[in-house]
């Protein structure tokens, strides 16, 4: 599945995009991080490997709803630098 986790300080939320199986805790060891989003900002900034979002979705990943429209939002550009766990 893929998902958001929360990271950030309390009354200040970031997420990480993630790739984890589906009856892991939301904050549990992911697959694979494949973005970030941060809604503090406006518009939210989201930084998005598409092609990791493609590849997941293909091998039968299912993502949530809120990730949907992310996704459906989410610039074409792909970062240079690999995101981080």
């Amino acid at each position: 599945m893929i998902r958001l986790s929360r990271t950030g300080a309390r009354k200040q939320p970031q997420y990480r995009i993630v790739v984890i199986e589906k009856a892991r805790a939301r904050n549990g060891r992911p697959v694979e991080t494949i973005g970030t989003y941060n809604p503090r900002t406006n518009p939210g900034t989201i930084v998005l490997r598409k092609d990791r979002v493609d590849y997941w979705v293909s091998k039968g990943a299912q993502m949530s709803e809120r990730v949907g429209k992310i996704v459906k939002h989410a610039p074409v550009a792909v970062p240079a630098t690999p995101i981080s766990a």
